[in-house]
């Protein structure tokens, strides 16, 4: 049975790497709404509905949140560990895309709950199948549970 397809929320402090996101998002047929916020504060703010994004009908709860771990203000780490903290988010599928394959980010974001750690790479193409790869994977092989 086929639901409605997620809201996604990408958390990602460059704009040139946001942009790409999206293309590569669009260019596979993701159908799904993207949200895009530029540190971790918003990143919270928009989780909890505070500030600007208060409003619970014009940013919708996501059910995949794309996170970056380089982030002004509230870094990516620290991001994961709160929402997956918290109860009501706790079920949320995280990944991780980053630059970063350092073995010391890897191991904290696993540790902090993500669902999946994906290597941003420098090369369009080369993003494009991570984009394809993640879009099977999460939109036909994974089963979410009801919010």
């Amino acid at each position: 049975m086929q639901g409605k397809p997620v809201d996604i929320l990408l958390v990602e402090d460059n704009p040139d790497h946001a942009e790409l996101t999206i293309k590569a998002l669009n260019q596979n047929n993701v159908l799904n709404e993207v949200y895009v916020v530029n540190d971790g504060q918003e990143a919270l703010d928009f989780m909890y509905h505070q500030g600007k994004y208060a409003d619970e009908k014009d940013f919708p709860r996501p059910g995949l949140i794309l996170l970056d771990i380089k982030l002004p203000k509230v870094d990516g780490i620290e991001v994961l560990k709160q929402l997956k903290d918290d109860p009501q988010f706790k079920s949320i599928p995280v990944i991780m895309l980053t630059t970063s394959d350092r073995d010391e980010e890897i191991a904290k974001s696993y540790a902090g709950g993500a669902n999946s750690y994906v290597v941003k790479p420098m090369d369009f193409e080369e993003f494009m199948k991570k984009v394809r790869e993640l879009k099977l994977y999460w939109t036909i092989t994974n089963s979410l549970p009801k919010a």
